[in-house]
């Protein structure tokens, strides 16, 4: 019987009213024996207390009889289970700590698996490594190996060092000690690149520039207009270094250097360049070409050429005394050879020393007139015991052809011979350097200052005039004679000898016998000079300049063609080189100078000094 029917439950609530535990509802004990009380009768039932009393001292006697016998055992069981009882608990809490730790320890045998596996990964890596250490080694030396190589100079290695470590980049570029390989290397680059550079700064010839512009060219570091520019900027670098140590103390020293430095050094890289790059493009750039590299040279040469042409100014203004000649020789074989390379500039050339010529002569003009001024503030006229024009014998024109002899009689008046001494001197020195196109601005100057000499005389004369003695009066007169008569046209001579009439007109394009024509063209105006002296020089017709001059003066001139800075090219003011490439000479001829001391004695004479050759 599983549990208690309804019949049971109203029995049991009868009989045990309120005291009937609840838990004898499941006992299934219970549940039998109150079926078995259900089926007794009533003297059974009555009997049954009894029975049960009975029963009830049975078991109490014989559970006292068990524990006197067995006494012993229970006390040993009750040990067992009091020892059985703490022991369990024991192992509770030792199962609760172990509950408790398992987790962390199987994160730490997770980790030591992980960690084991790393150790035989590495352990692993170790062992490939060192299977190959040798190939392992070699790449790692490379920086050091590519490094050697720059500084030894052995850049054929060092660009093949290159290269392969391009290669380990490209496939294994994630690689940190490739990329630190890599950046090793990109530094000795940049230093062989320094050095290939300063090998183009230094004095390097055609082979040394064809090898460091290939290397340049393998580096690929440039483009092919960067390269041009930079061979242009470290050839240029070391010209300047050559051009800087010059000595700048003589003028004229360090322009002769640095016209024989440019022209060698710059025609070299000229060379280089023209074997190294080709420049067969146009000039002008085309509308599909970016950067016009053929430009880039000519636009370099442009600027030495005008760094040269400056420095030359420079040192013309400078001043490099009377061998002007010499130093235009040279800047025209200068421009000879540039122009076997197309850059020409002897063109730029003449009016440069054009400008210094004819700044030389104004100052030495202007120095004549000075000295001039002074002579005639401490100028008397005094009674000569002689006539010393008279006294001296006349140069044979023969004897020296194409010289003009200095009129005697000036030695008769030491101011005017003093003045003519100084300007023969001027000419003689302008003569080396004698452009045709200077003939209007020499007979400018010349006639500028015979005007003002004319004006010191008239000065003189009327300080002095009020205290003339007849014979004073008389030398005055010679004074202005000579002046008038023998100074000026002789001058005029000179001019027309510096500056032919037949090679102006050639020039100009008219015939010779109307250059006299042309206002202060080779020629000076007599009549503006001598016009304030009229009221003191006699009264007589002065001496024609024109056809018939002209005529004379080319009768005096050596024969042969005769050159100048302008006269063989028409339109130009270039003189041209013969074949040999040699400058032609400026003019033959010559002109004696009156050899004088400022106050000449009776045995004073005249010395010719063929200058004007």
């Amino acid at each position: 019987m599983a549990s208690v029917d309804v019949e049971d439950e109203s029995i049991l609530a009868s009989i045990f009213k309120d005291s009937f535990p609840e838990n004898w509802r499941e006992n299934p004990d219970f549940a039998a024996y109150l079926s078995e009380l259900s089926s007794y009768g009533v003297e059974k039932l009555n009997r049954e207390p009894e029975r049960l009393s009975e029963e009830r001292a049975q078991i109490l006697q014989q559970t006292r009889e068990l524990a006197f016998s067995n006494y012993k055992i229970f006390i040993r069981t009750a040990e067992c289970t009091k020892e059985i009882y703490r022991d369990f608990g024991l192992v509770e809490s030792s199962v609760s700590r172990l509950l408790d730790k398992l987790p962390g320890f199987g994160e730490k045998c997770r980790g030591f698996v992980k960690e084991a596996e790393e150790i035989g990964a590495s352990r692993r890596m170790n062992s490939l490594t060192l299977n190959r250490h040798t190939e392992i080694l070699e790449i790692v030396e490379i920086p050091q190996l590519m490094d050697t190589c720059v500084r030894n100079g052995y850049y054929e290695e060092a660009l093949e060092l290159a290269a392969y470590v391009k290669r380990l980049e490209k496939k294994h570029s994630s690689l940190p000690v490739i990329q630190g390989i890599v950046n090793e290397v990109r530094q000795s680059a940049q230093l062989m690149l320094n050095q290939l550079l300063q090998q183009l700064r230094s004095n390097a010839q055609l082979p040394v520039c064809l090898r460091v512009i290939g290397y340049l060219r393998r580096m690929d570091v440039f483009t092919e207009a960067e390269l041009r520019i930079k061979f242009l900027q470290a050839r240029g670098t070391w010209l300047r270094s050559i051009l800087g140590s010059i000595p700048t103390d003589d003028p004229y020293f360090h322009i002769t250097k640095t016209i024989e430095a440019s022209r060698v050094h710059l025609f070299d890289i000229f060379t280089q360049y023209r074997a190294i790059f080709s420049d067969e493009d146009p000039l002008l750039p085309t509308s599909g070409q970016m950067v016009n590299e053929s430009a880039i040279f000519h636009g370099w040469v442009v600027q030495k050429v005008s760094e040269f042409l400056q420095t030359l100014e420079t040192d013309l203004q400078r001043g490099v005394g009377g061998r002007l000649d010499s130093l235009l020789g040279q800047c025209m074989y200068f421009g000879l050879s540039f122009s076997r390379v197309g850059a020409d500039f002897r063109g730029q050339l003449a009016p440069m020393f054009q400008r210094v010529a004819l700044e030389t002569f104004h100052k030495a003009i202007q120095e004549t007139l000075s000295k001039f001024q002074e002579d005639m503030n401490m100028y008397t006229l005094i009674s000569a015991p002689a006539v010393l024009g008279s006294t001296i014998p006349q140069v044979s024109p023969s004897s020296q052809p194409g010289t003009l002899q200095p009129p005697m009689a000036l030695l008769d008046f030491p101011p005017l011979a003093c003045f003519l001494n100084n300007v023969l001197v001027a000419f003689n020195d302008l003569r080396l350097c004698c452009p045709v196109a200077l003939a209007q601005d020499v007979t400018m100057c010349l006639e500028d200052a015979l005007v003002k000499v004319t004006k010191v005389i008239l000065v003189f004369h009327r300080a002095e005039e009020t205290a003339f003695s007849s014979r004073e009066r008389e030398l005055f007169l010679q004074f202005c004679s000579a002046f008038a008569e023998d100074m000026v046209p002789f001058l005029n001579r000179c001019l027309q000898v510096l500056f032919p009439p037949a090679q102006v007109a050639q020039i100009l394009g008219i015939p010779p016998t109307q250059v006299h024509k042309y206002i202060s063209l080779g020629c000076i105006n007599m009549n503006m000079v001598l016009e304030p002296l009229e009221f003191i020089l006699p009264k007589k017709e002065l001496p024609p300049v024109g056809p018939d001059t002209s005529s004379d003066l080319e009768t005096m001139m050596p024969p042969g063609p005769q050159k100048g800075l302008s006269a063989a090219a028409e339109s130009s003011s270039v003189p041209v080189e013969d074949q040999k490439g040699d400058v032609p000479v400026q003019y033959t001829g010559s002109t004696s100078t009156i050899s004088s001391e400022e106050t000449p004695t009776e045995n004073t004479q005249v010395t010719p000094e063929p200058e004007l050759t």
